[in-house]
């Protein structure tokens, strides 16, 4: 079972493993640099279906559905899965899933819901509760933007500090023996408020978050950056990782070249005219279960921190004025 390390960490006592992901993604995230890495790139971003909020849902299920063939799993044989998205009560998750008939626990982290839902399932299994679990977000653009801005036929201008919501997702099999890479640690976030209300600049706002949860990870385990092949953060973007450094800068922590975030991992920031870069639960979950396990089941990644991080507004709370508080949640993961 896992044990509380310094005040916020946990540390997995039988270190569960990642047996499978998966990740698909829609045209835009499909002709960008990773293109080579998801599972699936659909070029009818609709799916299929009637509405983005449909398109969504079977995303997701899309996502699960790949890692159960790839893990040579039947829904079945998953105890739990941990499934979560940006839209109101999740629905994405819940009208994508219901169908498997695996016992759902639906999550909300805004963008930082891939590392909470991997963090829950990760738990579950190292306590011996479940064998197997999966762990699953998406984002859709189409649909977030819908919720959180304009119907796409507004056309309103994007100021430079905004990111664009990615239109994927990914789902990772957790369980409790097996080869591949492991869970040794989690860090659950606190919730940061620092007074941003500009909804153009997530990065901004979830920021102080990350710091405040890399600083409690890093004290709890007596590490540096130094000590890892890679930090990865989802997704503060230009903006978001600059503000980052910067604040771990006053503390005497330096992210240098073994730090990256997936919003600027994701897209051609310039010739894919995202401005500061890619957004949404989505895009974290797709970059790690893509590229990122790729590389780690290949050894050419061997000890990485995933530090997903959320804006926690919604819609009514923006409308009246409120700050956009910032969480982060941190997994250890190693090969």
């Amino acid at each position: 079972m896992a044990r509380r390390i310094g005040k916020y960490t946990l540390e997995m006592e039988n270190s569960p493993v990642i047996e499978e992901f998966a990740a698909v993604v829609g045209k835009k995230e499909g002709e960008g640099p990773l293109k080579n890495y998801f599972d699936k790139v659909f070029q009818d971003t609709s799916l299929g279906q009637s509405s983005w909020e449909k398109a969504e849902s079977q995303l997701q299920l899309e996502a699960v559905e790949h890692v159960l063939r790839k893990a040579n799993l039947d829904a079945s044989e998953i105890n739990y899965i941990f499934a979560g998205d940006l839209l109101n009560q999740c629905t994405s998750s819940t009208f994508g899933l219901m169908k498997l008939e695996i016992p759902f626990l639906g999550q909300y982290g805004a963008c930082s819901t891939m590392a909470q839902t991997l963090s829950m399932a990760s738990v579950m299994v190292d306590s011996g509760a479940a064998k197997r679990s999966i762990a699953v977000t998406s984002s859709h653009f189409c649909s977030a933007e819908r919720q959180f801005r304009f119907p796409l036929g507004y056309g309103g201008q994007r100021a430079p500090t905004a990111q664009w919501t990615a239109t994927g997702s990914g789902a990772i099999v957790v369980s409790g023996s097996g080869s591949g890479p492991q869970i040794k640690h989690v860090t659950i976030g606190r919730i940061t408020d620092l007074g941003v209300k500009d909804q153009t600049n997530m990065g901004a706002a979830m920021a102080p978050a990350a710091a405040r949860t890399m600083k409690d990870f890093l004290a709890d385990t007596n590490t540096t950056p130094d000590d890892y092949d890679m930090i990865l953060t989802g997704d503060l973007g230009e903006i978001g990782k600059k503000l980052l450094q910067e604040l771990l800068l006053k503390d005497g922590i330096v992210l240098s070249d073994n730090y990256n975030d997936c919003g600027l991992m994701i897209y051609n920031k310039e010739e894919q005219d995202v401005h500061a870069g890619g957004s949404g639960c989505g895009c974290s979950a797709s970059v790690l279960c893509s590229v990122i396990l790729d590389k780690m089941r290949k050894k050419e990644l061997k000890n990485i921190l995933f530090m997903a991080t959320g804006a926690l507004m919604s819609l009514t709370s923006a409308q009246q004025g409120e700050n956009i508080p910032g969480i982060a949640h941190l997994v250890h993961i190693e090969s």
